[in-house]
């Protein structure tokens, strides 16, 4: 049975009884008075409940949650994504798509992705069996915080984890309160606290003002990190779950399918109703001493003094499949998850399903963006700690230096219909261009647009001056390989030969 603790997560974030006794006792008490009886009353219990993004929201400030309310978050959303189903294929889902296929950093410069390949495969590092736990908890914890550990000498990187829910505080630059600039941890079982300069790639004499660089190296002297987070303010300083706004939802619909159990456990329970007539209490204590309930296939002998009635609850309960379709597409909705994706087809069919799908595909992509930026940030850090061990300050404009996270693709292309849009559009800016009605640039910038759904991009002034020149040079060796206008010298000579030995002849 689902543990009575955790259904209630309305009242995380408001006081709890043991602070609310507190205040109550610390409070002015009326003296007193003699207490009559109502005749009746009327109210209601909400046993503490308090709506996680309702009124009870406690923020240290506008843009984040008081740290108890942050550990609280994040601890229930690691709660939720083990005991909840739901709340578990919200999370995994979206992981298989962004991740199934494997991830990989690469550069153009071989000595760069030399450099990145051992990086991302380094027995620490490991990159590919770590980037799905990495993700998931980016996700449900809302940050991610990595210890970044140089080598001297050649300025390898390797990267610790610091587990978010260890996180006190995140430091805002002052004249910039977008940009952090450290992290500071809760303390340990010694009472360490540790505080490390958040990684932003270049010179802090070139980023930063004289007040934040004397902040980052007088206060952040434990090391360095890469700090990332997500759902937060332009200038909060921390992360927030992608659960925080399902979590009574998905709560809720727990509880539904719970107390459902319930229901049909008791719809399933019945009681023997056995009436005497004419008996009185101590002719029924007696009787009920002796009976046995009939077991099953039996008979039961009795006279007209005696009725026996097997009865079952009537708890007038209606078909709940509605209710529980109703709370679980608001928790899907608030996901942009269509509902046919977690088994509740309802009345769609094959083409609104797929149309239906896009909006996911569309947040899926933007996280896909995010993390994207997050592994090519990562990737330059590498690049920049090698290069500052040789006295070279990289040009992140120059291609020898740009670094990029490959995903795989979110959806597998219906190309068909564009095969086929491809095939008929390519007939007409034929024809259009045979008419005088267009351009070749222009034929080959609206063949682009469609190409473009294939995952083909390209210039098309670029392709048109190739395709001319490799037009030409395809002309010209198939005109030297026509053995009918290009004869063998010897041959030729022989033929030349023979020609004037017969215009000798008829002179």
């Amino acid at each position: 049975m689902k543990p009575k603790a955790w259904s209630r997560f309305k009242s995380f974030l408001g006081l709890d009884q043991v602070a609310a006794a507190e205040v109550m006792a610390q409070s002015p008490q009326p003296q007193t008075q003699p207490m009559r009886e109502a005749a009746s009353a009327q109210g209601s219990s909400d046993e503490g409940w308090r709506r996680l993004g309702g009124g009870g929201l406690e923020t240290l400030n506008d843009r984040d949650l008081a740290p108890m309310a942050q550990d609280r978050m994040q601890k229930l959303a690691e709660y939720l994504w083990q005991s909840n189903l739901l709340a578990n294929r919200l999370t995994e889902l979206p992981l298989a798509y962004l991740l199934a296929e494997g991830v990989s950093l690469q550069c153009q410069d071989e000595e760069h992705q030399a450099l990145l390949n051992q990086f991302w495969t380094d027995p620490i590092n490991n990159w590919p069996l770590k980037l799905q736990g990495r993700v998931r908890a980016l996700g449900l914890l809302g940050e991610q915080c990595y210890i970044a550990n140089v080598r001297e000498g050649d300025g390898f990187v390797r990267l610790g984890y610091l587990d978010p829910r260890q996180i006190a505080t995140v430091v805002n630059d002052p004249g910039n309160p977008e940009q952090p600039i450290g992290v500071i941890t809760k303390r340990d079982n010694r009472g360490r606290q540790y505080k490390y300069k958040v990684i932003v790639l270049g010179e802090d004499a070139e980023l930063f003002s004289e007040n934040t660089r004397r902040i980052r190296a007088e206060d952040f002297t434990d090391g360095e990190c890469l700090l990332y987070q997500l759902n937060k303010f332009p200038n909060g300083s921390r992360g927030r779950s992608d659960l925080l706004g399902q979590m009574d939802w998905l709560d809720a619909y727990d509880e539904f399918l719970f107390n459902e159990l319930d229901r049909i456990g008791y719809l399933r329970s019945f009681v023997w109703d056995v009436e005497l007539k004419g008996a009185d209490d101590a002719k029924v204590k007696e009787y009920e001493k002796t009976f046995v309930p009939p077991a099953p296939n039996s008979t039961f002998v009795h006279n007209d003094s005696v009725t026996l009635e097997a009865k079952s609850p009537s708890l007038q309960a209606a078909d709940t499949s509605e209710s529980a379709r109703l709370l679980r597409n608001h928790v899907l909705g608030g996901s942009t998850m269509p509902e046919h994706w977690f088994g509740g087809g309802g009345d769609v069919n094959r083409a609104a399903a797929s149309e239906m799908g896009e909006p996911t595909f569309k947040m899926y992509s933007m996280r896909q963006s995010f993390l994207k930026i997050m592994l090519e940030e990562i990737g330059r850090h590498v690049l920049l700690c090698k290069a500052r061990t040789k006295g070279v300050t990289p040009d992140w404009s120059e291609d020898k230096w740009q670094v990029t996270a490959v995903f795989p693709e979110l959806l597998n292309r219906d190309i068909t219909k564009f095969a086929s849009a491809m095939q008929t559009l390519a007939a007409a800016v034929v024809q259009m261009i045979e008419a005088g009605l267009m351009t070749e640039e222009t034929a080959l910038k609206i063949v682009a647009d469609v190409a473009q759904r294939f995952g083909q991009d390209f210039d098309a002034k670029a392709e048109l001056e190739a395709a001319r020149k490799e037009s030409a040079e395809r002309k010209a060796k198939r005109d030297a390989a026509d053995v009918f206008t290009n004869l063998p010298a010897d041959l030729a000579a022989a033929r030349a030969e023979a020609a004037g030995a017969t215009g000798r002849g008829h002179g």
